[in-house]
């Protein structure tokens, strides 16, 4: 895990700002920079894009473009949990992380499920992959896939300018209308592949796809925004390395909440400005009994402890939660972490 960085006001200003909403536009750094000079933070285009790089660079941000959501583009994604006995932690993590379809791994702190993995696959059967991960490591897995959605913003705020985080630019896009086709064409998906793992750095950086793509200019920015319009692409801005920022306590928040009362409890939840994710997925009788996830980050124990605390205090408001109906999963190590592979279920989805 990365140390927090050293930041100035620019910077700060960058991050807050620029999460989400950047303008898809053909010269988007003019209007964003403008943005900023209103808000109090004077800057030109070309000096924001050279900060926005520094901080791509430097590894205060992770990747600066479309957050392209994976599953609208194709193939499919599962959380997994299994566990790792302590006498052969490195030999079963190995094995699991072997597999080209595990995209992230974490360790954490549960007693059984110790181990916890997405599993990303473009055509392949999420049962067989398991069915191999179990034969190989001879550890039960535990599939906990996402039934409901109900947050995935991860938004991570530092203190200085634009310090709301809602600055949203993205109106400044051209007027375009979605379509509800699920598959892409061979343009389409050449697209999501450049742009995956984010967008130049420059003052043009969607001019430089279009001359890496050999297509026009106007085509990419219509169809980045058509994708987050559809949901194929969640948001476009920069995303930040949470560890550089200071968040450095990631804790996994599980609940067994009733049935009748998860479709209102999961929004009130993911109302909570810092919980990042939100979801329902399925219990596992005898092993697993929790059917709500609600991640949050805090930049020290306390805050993340009082950030839990909250999250416990919004569940009591719909029913008597027990001490046996809830836990909290720290993530102690990050055992993998590569992406999901969109360029496979990208191409599996093609039409």
């Amino acid at each position: 895990m990365s140390e927090a960085a050293t930041l100035d006001r620019l910077d700060r200003a960058v991050v807050n700002a620029f999460q989400g909403g950047f303008p898809v536009v053909e010269r988007p750094f003019e209007p964003a920079a403008a943005a900023l000079r209103e808000r109090g933070v004077e800057v030109s285009a070309a000096d924001l894009a050279a900060r926005v790089h520094d901080l791509d660079e430097g590894g205060t941000i992770s990747r600066f473009g479309a957050l392209v959501n994976a599953e609208a583009i194709g193939g499919t994604a599962t959380l997994v949990a299994t566990h790792a006995p302590e006498n052969r932690f490195e030999e079963v993590t190995d094995l699991i992380n072997a597999r080209r379809e595990v995209a992230h791994n974490y360790e954490r702190e549960h007693d059984q499920l110790n181990v916890w993995f997405v599993l990303s696959v473009a055509e392949e059967s999420v049962e067989e992959v398991l069915a191999e991960i179990e034969a190989e490591t001879g550890q039960p897995t535990y599939n906990l896939p996402k039934q409901r959605e109900f947050r995935v913003k991860a938004k991570f705020l530092v203190d200085g300018p634009v310090a709301d985080g809602d600055l949203d630019l993205s109106v400044l896009a051209q007027d375009v209308k979605p379509t509800d086709r699920e598959t892409l064409t061979p343009a389409e998906r050449d697209l999501i592949v450049e742009i995956q793992g984010g967008l130049p750095t420059t003052e043009t950086p969607f001019c430089d796809v279009a001359d890496s793509l050999d297509t026009d200019v106007g085509w990419v920015v219509e169809t980045i925004e058509r994708f987050r319009l559809e949901g194929k692409v969640r948001r476009v801005g920069v995303v930040p390395n949470h560890y550089a920022l200071g968040y450095t306590e990631n804790g996994m928040t599980v609940w067994d909440v009733p049935d009748g009362l998860v479709g209102e409890v999961g929004p009130a939840v993911a109302s909570l400005d810092f919980v990042t994710h939100c979801y329902e997925r399925p219990r596992h009788e005898g092993v697993w009994p929790y059917n709500v996830f609600a991640m949050t980050h805090g930049r020290t124990e306390a805050e993340s402890n009082e950030r839990v605390e909250r999250v416990r205090e919004e569940m009591e408001r719909f029913w008597d939660v027990g001490e046996d109906d809830w836990d909290t999963l720290f993530s102690t190590r990050i055992l993998k972490k590569t992406g999901i592979r969109l360029a496979e279920r990208a191409e599996a989805n093609t039409e």
